[in-house]
């Protein structure tokens, strides 16, 4: 089994939710968290999730440059990306030819629930994304890319609801985590595993307007963050009755809630 050691990358703007003049956004840190957690996760569970024959679906690619390292790293790994964003897409395709995965890796531009809904032929049953999930009452934030929507899951939801089997997603935890597990057990899917970190503060989520939503949703106790700090736990979820694993409970402390 190849190890996962994709190197540091950033994050560059938000997944699929920009208008195609998008600014860039810069965490090391939350990247390589990422996209080591996606490849352990792949890779742990290989005997499980249908990846190797079917490959993998992404909402939001980004630059690219975080799952383009996994790819690299993981030779029988084939993914499709989609982002609205045309100067992410550019870039992307970029760090993609630039690691020579461009024959496992595509990205492609437009809205991966219309897109993945129409493509020709079965779709992979496994999904991964890393989605803006900053909290606001509005897109009137800093950067409105990484708008999450007012609670900050508006796109784990959906992707929840979009019929994959697999999902390989990261959920912050002020960004209502409570919400989104208890929609992602209605959907049928259970907690297998997850990798769990704790990640500072930055300028975007320290934005004042932010900060209070944040400090809105942990008062009504669907969420959690410190003074200066929250986790981000990136989960696999799976509605398949045969791949072992009933961690939700865990994931919950994982993201300090223990109600």
């Amino acid at each position: 089994m190849p190890s996962c050691s994709p190197t540091l990358a950033a994050r560059t703007g938000a997944p699929n939710t920009a208008d195609g003049s998008r600014n860039t956004f810069t965490c090391a840190d939350e990247s390589a968290h990422y996209a080591f957690s996606v490849c352990m996760l792949l890779q742990q569970y290989r005997d499980h999730l249908p990846w190797r024959a079917e490959g993998v679906v992404e909402l939001g690619s980004g630059d690219a440059s975080a799952i383009a390292d996994v790819v690299r790293t993981v030779p029988e790994l084939r993914v499709h990306g989609y982002d609205i964003s045309p100067a992410s897409v550019d870039r992307a395709r970029q760090n993609i030819a630039e690691r020579g995965v461009g024959d496992r890796y595509t990205v492609e531009l437009g809205d991966f629930f219309d897109q993945a809904d129409s493509a020709a032929g079965p779709r992979p049953s496994t999904a991964i994304s890393n989605p803006p999930y900053i909290p606001a009452p509005s897109r009137d934030i800093l950067m409105p890319e990484l708008w999450g929507g007012e609670f900050g899951n508006d796109l784990t939801l959906q992707l929840l609801k979009a019929g994959h089997r697999h999902v390989i997603v990261a959920l912050p935890s002020y960004a209502d985590p409570v919400t989104t597990l208890a929609t992602a057990r209605d959907a049928g899917y259970r907690v297998v595993n997850f990798l769990a970190m704790g990640l500072d503060f930055g300028q975007y989520s320290s934005e004042p307007v932010v900060r209070r939503q944040i400090e809105r949703i942990c008062a009504e106790g669907r969420g959690w963050a410190g003074p200066d700090e929250y986790m981000v736990a990136v989960a696999l979820l799976t509605q398949d009755p045969d791949v072992p694993g009933d961690r939700e409970p865990q994931l919950m402390r994982a993201l300090q809630l223990h109600g």
